[in-house]
């Protein structure tokens, strides 16, 4: 049985080589689906990655500004449709509208990716994990930093409580 794993994760991985090293420029790794270009830059070392950042961002300077617009409305568009995956009355409908059978295969998904997350976690070593706290840190600071003078910061005492009043 070990021996059918280890054959089928040789062909899976010898199957996606051919695609990792044709994307060569930014369209060939736009046209890749979201899975492999994970795949495409995990596998490289943190120097090619910076390297490869580099180079699709020169390429992309290079574009004549009809392009660069067309490139970020699609970009618009994906993160529009991000932003209306995540609008709660919307996903209930979803939800109710699904048979039992599209239930557990969405909650199969959801448990399955859970398990990937959380199996990822655990193979970070404590920097690894320390830097992935930082990036979390940095992406909810940018949201959520607009609200934090509205009211100060009442947990350590800084000013009068909600229930005292003003004198």
């Amino acid at each position: 049985m070990h021996t059918i794993q280890k054959f089928l994760l040789v062909s899976s991985l010898s199957l996606l080589l051919p695609v990792a090293a044709s994307a060569q420029s930014g369209s060939d790794i736009r046209a890749m689906t979201p899975e492999d270009r994970r795949v495409f830059m995990e596998s490289m070392s943190g120097d090619e990655r910076a390297a490869m950042r580099d180079r699709l961002r020169a390429e992309y300077d290079a574009l004549p500004e009809e392009e660069k617009q067309a490139i970020r409305e699609q970009r618009a568009l994906r993160r529009e449709g991000r932003v209306r995956h995540r609008n709660r009355a919307a996903m209930r409908e979803r939800w109710e509208s699904m048979s039992d059978e599209e239930r557990a295969a969405a909650k199969d998904r959801r448990r399955a990716r859970q398990d990937q997350r959380r199996q990822r976690w655990e193979s970070m070593s404590d920097e690894e994990r320390a830097a992935a706290r930082e990036r979390r840190e940095q992406r909810r600071g940018d949201h959520r930093g607009h609200h934090k003078g509205r009211h100060g910061n009442r947990s350590q005492g800084d000013g009068p409580s909600r229930n005292q009043s003003d004198e």
